[in-house]
């Protein structure tokens, strides 16, 4: 099998392209082609032409003849082998009692199906709801004036924080174990859409993450493992260095073999009482911002040009980071092409925004969050989880700003640069519900984010034109980009640092940024808990 990269073909090609495409790249002849399959799709915009580019999987007579002869290509090379083999060549070793998880995030999930198929039937602790109830929950905060509910949001619950927002399932991790192409057959499997095989930025969209939620919990429920849900872990037992067991808010201590806490990136109560118990933490850069909102077609004609529009392309999506004057970057994140802004705190009295779209991306607005980063020179020296109490001050100031009932405060980006509060909205309607204030952000967010936001303005226009768009909508705060803490644990075992038979995994603990990276290190903890 030889792996083809970089076969390039316009946007109207015709199905027939892609065969010729490799007949001429290889030189050989139709009846010498075995076989073809597209491995991955990208959108190839770099350079002011839209264009596909296919990485292919062929099979042709005499595979050894054809390598010889394009031995200088380096766009035909031997396909290598991407199996994931962890889990098959790992055999569970009886413990006298289950492994439990904290979380239903994609760590805890997959790494609850990797040991429910090891046959140990692993517990998860959930403190939110199930996927469905915690919707409308959601929603119904949203929409309807519904009261919020701290143990049911965007936060907390079934799927985490990633079954609300893009659902993005591409990430710059390092897979030399090829977890990720098992991650996307699994979803897949378990109802996500075929195109998130081959797309090189698939994204999966609220809408479809919910079944794939579902169904992951429904086998491991099958194979013997639980899930119970409204099960918040209050407390643990620490004793001669090892966790032995688990309080919930309830009262109920839960013992187990192994604690696996892919708690995501919110769950700062369980932060604050972890460190009470003396486990090891660590102060991690994040970043703060606001979420910024312009015209889908803005963005599509900006990136797409005369293709803006077109059926194969779908909404575009956008990237940028901007090293400013001040000493400090802004960058993008969890950008929703055809999207929406909503709202994502997890206490209350606190405004937090983040970005959705659902699979078909369909909505008026692109949003993506506009983010700085955070300095350890900006915390109170000797405190390891100020970074939390920094991110609460904002999120406060936020929620004061915008009156008092999570509605947000909002400016537009003329108002920003020229340093004068917004009124009202322009041509691009915010999409954040439920509402906004307008106001001045300088009120809530530190003046070196606002510097550097208006100094990358100019910069980000250079290469995505018109983002400098007076009307643009920034809507604040943005917050939890990550947790502002790691929890160190050993490089073989993945467990804490000083505290045996406690992993600490996933976004939460610091070791993850997004759905497969989280994903991908709930395996992993699942892995080094197989190997015993």
């Amino acid at each position: 099998m030889l792996q083809l990269s970089q076969i390039l073909l316009p946007v109207d090609h015709h199905e027939n392209d892609l065969r010729a495409a490799v007949l001429k790249l290889l030189r050989v002849r139709e009846e010498d082609l075995i076989s073809l399959k597209v491995k991955q799709r990208a959108i190839d915009a770099r350079r002011g032409h839209v264009e596909f580019s296919f990485t292919l999987l062929v099979e042709v007579k005499d595979e050894a003849k054809v390598l010889r002869r394009l031995s200088k290509n380096s766009h035909v090379h031997p396909a290598t082998d991407e199996t994931y083999r962890q889990v098959a060549e790992s055999t569970a070793k009886p413990a006298p009692a289950r492994p439990v998880i904290v979380g239903t995030g994609p760590c805890g999930l997959f790494c609850g199906l990797l040991l429910a198929r090891a046959g140990l039937k692993p517990l998860l602790l959930e403190r939110g709801k199930a996927a469905g109830d915690r919707a409308r929950d959601v929603t119904g905060f949203w929409r309807r004036g519904w009261d919020f509910n701290a143990e049911s949001n965007v936060q907390f619950g079934e799927g985490g924080a990633g079954t609300f927002s893009d659902g993005k399932l591409y990430t710059q991790i390092r897979d030399r174990e090829h977890r990720i192409p098992w991650l996307l057959r699994e979803m897949v499997a378990a109802g996500a859409p075929e195109d998130i095989l081959i797309k090189s930025r698939p994204h999966i969209g609220t809408d479809r993450l919910i079944k794939v939620v579902r169904h992951v919990r429904e086998e491991i429920i099958a194979l013997g493992g639980e899930v119970r849900f409204g099960a918040r872990v209050t407390d643990v037992v620490i004793e001669d260095g090892v966790m032995r067991a688990v309080t919930l808010a309830g009262g109920e201590t839960i013992e187990g073999s192994r604690f696996v806490f892919g708690i995501g990136h919110s769950s700062r109560d369980t932060f604050e009482m972890l460190h009470r118990h003396g486990v090891p933490f660590e102060a991690k850069p994040f970043s703060i911002g606001v979420r910024i909102e312009h015209p889908q077609k803005l963005i599509d004609k900006s990136l797409y040009g005369k293709w803006a529009g077109h059926e194969r392309l779908g909404s575009a999506p956008y990237k940028f980071v901007a090293h400013c004057g001040t000493g400090r970057a802004a960058y993008s994140f969890c950008m929703c092409p055809g999207g929406f802004v909503v709202a994502a705190t997890s206490e209350p009295g606190m405004v937090v925004t983040n970005g959705m779209s659902s699979y078909a991306r369909a909505e008026a607005n692109a949003n993506s969050g506009f983010m700085v980063d955070v300095r350890s020179e900006d915390m109170p020296a000797g405190d390891v989880l100020a970074g939390i109490e920094f991110q609460r001050q904002i999120e406060r100031r936020a929620f004061a700003l915008g009156g008092g009932d999570y509605r947000a405060p909002a400016q537009l980006l003329g108002d920003l640069i020229a340093g004068r509060a917004s009124t009202g909205p322009g041509k691009v309607l915010p999409s954040y519900q439920p509402g906004v204030v307008w106001t001045d952000l300088r009120e809530c967010l530190p003046e070196y984010v606002i510097e550097t936001i208006q100094e990358a303005i100019p910069r980000i226009e250079r290469s995505l034109p018109g983002f400098s768009l007076e009307e643009a909508v920034l809507t604040g705060v943005e917050t939890r980009s990550s947790a502002p803490v790691r929890i160190p644990r050993d490089a073989q075992t993945l467990e804490c640092t000083g505290v045996r038979r406690f992993y600490p995994a996933g976004e939460g603990a610091g070791y993850a940024g997004g759905i497969i990276s989280a994903a991908a290190d709930g395996m992993r903890v699942a892995e080094a808990i197989l190997r015993g």
